[in-house]
């Protein structure tokens, strides 16, 4: 009796042990079907990297198992791979590590407990020369700038669909070394969920369209969902300063164009100082060669409140709705263009860009370079703050670019624009100039 109960248990703890071994690496188990290597492997299948069972499939419909992902994950790391599909293998190979060494291929637990957390950065340097004959009362004549910036994108995993990431700043004037320059700030801290069709933003991130008309960074939340068909809505709370509206010629420098309730004060506009309520909603699509999005941002403040630009003195809104398009003839010719309209402003109140683009710099790739014709009309009411270097809010006129790769992670930008200032009807009015872009980019 005694020997069959001392048998029983020994053969318990056998299984159980057995079991538990089984379970971390169960070559059966399916692999969720919102988990994010299923996005991760049709990404390599489509740069060629792998190729599924053969016929570039995952058998229909059904959950693959995590073995067989780490055959297909192994099939990649032996094929040497560099740059964003290298980063994808390396990050497939930590997940998988388990059922990798099972069959023979080794990775190292440094390895996959460094891929929790991820640095990514660069330093730039840009230089900027304007030649003016009045774009803005403090810039008549010659104007030079030099800045130096260092910044750091960390990004720490916290489990399979969840993500916080940050990005730090620094600063510093590269021609005087005046001030209290070279401070390092916080910019974005943004928690991010992705699920299969669906993410989540919670945090200070970068705006819906911060690619053109609103590159900004605002504190809030956001939910995106779908794929080809994608809707985003957003909400929180974004800082004025930021805005173009704020920053442009002819709008913050100009005292002909008062702000009520004494926020225009001494050249700037003290009352952008403050925050507004901020929304956004917008729905985009792609097909082949073909996006399209329809976009509306709504910002709310007692800032907004003057004669100048509103129809309305007492309203505080800043209603802007826009349409963005990019067509792709082939691998090297693209086309890509905006327009937006504030329907509460009566002055600068349309934005619109249209740039044809041959090629591009591709910065893992040494000698690949790209080129861009461009025409920008940019309002500073008819956007939420400007993505673009050469022509500025309240400004208009083509810009002529080009970029270059001389080493790995080493990319030189030249920009050139025939720039003319904007007058209350959205026409170029007598000032105008040429402002000439130069930036060096190291990547790490």
């Amino acid at each position: 009796m005694k020997k069959t109960l001392c048998s029983a248990l020994t053969t318990a703890l056998v299984v159980g042990a057995a079991s538990t071994t089984f379970a971390a690496s169960n070559p059966f188990s399916d692999v969720p079907a919102d988990h994010w290597a299923y996005d991760a492997v049709s990404q390599l299948a489509a740069d060629g990297v792998i190729d599924g069972y053969g016929d570039s499939t995952f058998k229909g419909n059904r959950n693959i198992t995590r073995y067989e992902m780490a055959q297909m994950v192994a099939k990649a790391m032996a094929k040497n791979t560099s740059g964003a599909d290298k980063a994808l293998v390396d990050k497939l190979a930590a997940e998988f590590a388990a059922e990798l060494n099972n069959l023979g291929v080794r990775v190292a637990n440094l390895e996959r407990n460094a891929d929790m957390v991820k640095w990514n950065g660069k330093l730039e340097y840009t230089a900027v020369h304007t030649n003016v004959e009045d774009l803005g009362e403090d810039m008549d004549g010659k104007n030079s700038k030099n800045n130096l910036k260092f910044r750091l994108e960390p990004s720490a995993e916290v489990n399979n669909h969840w993500h916080v990431n940050a990005r730090l700043d620094a600063d510093t004037n590269a021609k005087t070394d005046a001030g209290d320059d070279g401070n390092v700030k916080l910019k974005r801290i943004w928690a991010q969920g992705d699920y299969k069709n669906f993410q989540v933003k919670l945090g200070k991130f970068a705006s819906m369209n911060s690619d053109s008309f609103a590159d900004t960074e605002f504190s809030g939340a956001e939910v995106s969902f779908g794929k080809n068909v994608k809707g985003i809505i957003g909400a929180g709370r974004l800082k004025l300063s930021n805005t173009a509206a704020a920053n442009g010629h002819g709008v913050a420098q100009n005292a002909g164009h008062d702000w009520a309730d004494g926020y225009y004060v001494g050249g700037g506009v003290t009352g952008m100082n403050r925050t507004a309520s901020y929304q956004y909603v917008g729905v985009e699509g792609k097909a082949s060669k073909l996006f399209g999005g329809l976009y509306y941002h709504r910002l709310s403040s007692e800032s907004f409140k003057t004669n100048k630009y509103t129809n309305d003195a007492d309203t505080d809104n800043f209603n802007l709705i826009a349409v963005k398009a990019a067509y792709r003839f082939n691998k090297n010719v693209a086309v890509n263009g905006f327009y937006a309209n504030n329907r509460n402003a009566d002055y600068f109140n349309k934005a619109a860009s249209l740039e044809v683009d041959y090629k591009g710099a591709q910065r893992e790739n040494r000698g690949t370079w790209g080129a861009w014709l461009a025409y920008r009309h940019l309002g500073a009411w008819g956007m939420v703050a400007s993505t673009y270097d050469v022509i500025q809010p309240n400004e208009k006129g083509w810009e002529l670019g080009a970029n270059y790769t001389f080493v790995k992670n080493v990319v030189g930008t030249l920009r050139y624009g025939d720039v003319k200032m904007l007058d209350d009807n959205g026409n170029g009015n007598n000032s105008k100039g040429k402002r000439f872009f130069g930036r060096v980019e190291f990547f790490f």
